[in-house]
């Protein structure tokens, strides 16, 4: 009689942890994005906001083999793909801009995805994008004007 590892030795144990996943959490995200859903997440499905953020950023970020800004142009693709989730894809294009892309590497990521997702898809990320792009454009002119102001 032949006996077989048990599947837990079989496989490699994946990476978990939860105090990387907030600090790289606060590191990609911007606190309008993580206010925006996490909180109310919260309140509604207790403990389902912590798991995002352990088995995400604390686990599948983790991985090796993507740049953060490498899964950030995964990410506004799927989002954009899957369509009806605007506030996720603005806090993504915000992250985006936090990993070091461009205002014109993020409109042209909706601009190639018109012919795989369709123009209505890429139209509506392009609307997301705009309206992300234009408040962190006002964000950093108002964070300018404080800094000239406090230099005075």
């Amino acid at each position: 009689m032949t006996t077989s590892r048990a599947l837990s030795e079989q496989l490699t144990p994946a990476r978990l942890d939860r105090d990387e996943g907030y600090r790289l959490l606060d590191l990609l995200q911007d606190e309008q994005t993580q206010q925006a859903a996490l909180p109310g997440l919260e309140h509604l499905a207790p403990g389902f906001a912590d798991w995002i953020v352990t088995a995400l950023f604390g686990g599948t970020y983790l991985r090796e083999g993507l740049s953060p800004r490498d899964r950030q142009l995964v990410n506004l693709a799927a989002l954009t793909a899957l369509g009806a989730v605007e506030p996720q894809l603005a806090g993504h294009v915000r992250t985006s801009l936090r990993v070091g892309m461009t205002r014109q590497e993020i409109v042209e990521v909706f601009v190639h995805l018109a012919p795989y997702v369709g123009v209505p898809r890429a139209l509506a990320g392009l609307r997301v994008a705009a309206a992300a792009l234009d408040t962190e454009r006002d964000l950093d002119a108002k964070r300018d004007l404080d800094a000239e102001r406090e230099e005075a």
